[in-house]
């Protein structure tokens, strides 16, 4: 069984004492009512993971523990950027779940011209309930790094990362070439339109940038859902599976 998972920055060797308080002890000691003698992994966000040995409790909201074992997970290659359109408030949070189960290493707000969600005058709310929700869904599915959440970014902003990129892609359900047909290495660039789809003046920019327009299957997907698909499909592709 998966040992749970809680977010900690320390970097104690094997063998050092490390302590959890704050939000991630009050979870641990309340609701997941941890106990002396259970092992736990601590995640930085960034890579390492530590196995640790509870070794006491103190009141509601504070866990120490010995650290037994670290684990480095080395970068992946290719490194996945998504550049996802805002979704419909119902949909934010579970867009940002569902990327980083897939294991999205960057996530990039766009605000796309077809978005019926606008962050003006509320983007650092908006991007912090998608920090919450990339930190909950990593310990969910034991992922040892965060995804960094980053933006808000309009046309300017993704024609960069795509000049940037080793190899960006637009999913678009009228594209003729099939997501099987490239080659997934370096830094990665997958742009996720929103419910309405990406605007022809936009796919004609980004091309011209250097993005290649690519249709993921024979269904269209929602914007919540498509990013972690293609995460899917480049893992498979990639040497990241």
């Amino acid at each position: 069984m998966s040992l749970p998972v809680f977010i900690s920055d320390t970097d104690a060797p094997v063998g050092a004492s490390v302590t959890l308080d704050g939000p991630e002890g009050r979870h641990a000691v309340t609701v997941k009512r941890i106990q002396v003698g259970e092992k736990i992994m601590l995640i930085d966000g960034h890579g390492a993971s530590r196995t640790c040995a509870v070794t006491a409790l103190s009141g509601k909201s504070v866990l120490t523990a010995v650290v037994e074992v670290i684990t480095e997970v080395p970068r992946p290659n290719p490194h996945v950027t998504i550049v996802q359109a805002i979704p419909k408030s119902e949909r934010s949070e579970l867009t940002i779940d569902l990327l980083t189960q897939g294991g999205a290493d960057k996530i990039v707000a766009w605000q796309a011209s077809r978005c019926v969600a606008k962050w003006a005058g509320k983007e650092e709310k908006s991007l912090g309930k998608w920090q919450v929700a990339a930190e909950s869904a990593a310990k969910q599915s034991r992922r040892a790094t965060i995804p960094e959440i980053v933006g808000v970014v309009g046309e300017e902003g993704v024609e960069k990362l795509i000049k940037d990129a080793d190899l960006a892609i637009i999913l678009h359900e009228e594209a003729t070439a099939a997501i099987r047909e490239l080659t997934f290495e370096g830094n990665v660039v997958v742009i996720i339109g929103p419910e309405g789809g990406v605007a022809p003046a936009e796919i004609d920019r980004f091309a011209e940038a250097g993005a290649h327009t690519v249709k993921l299957g024979p269904e269209v997907l929602r914007t919540a859902s498509a990013g972690m698909v293609a995460l899917a499909a480049i893992g498979v592709l990639s040497a990241r599976w």
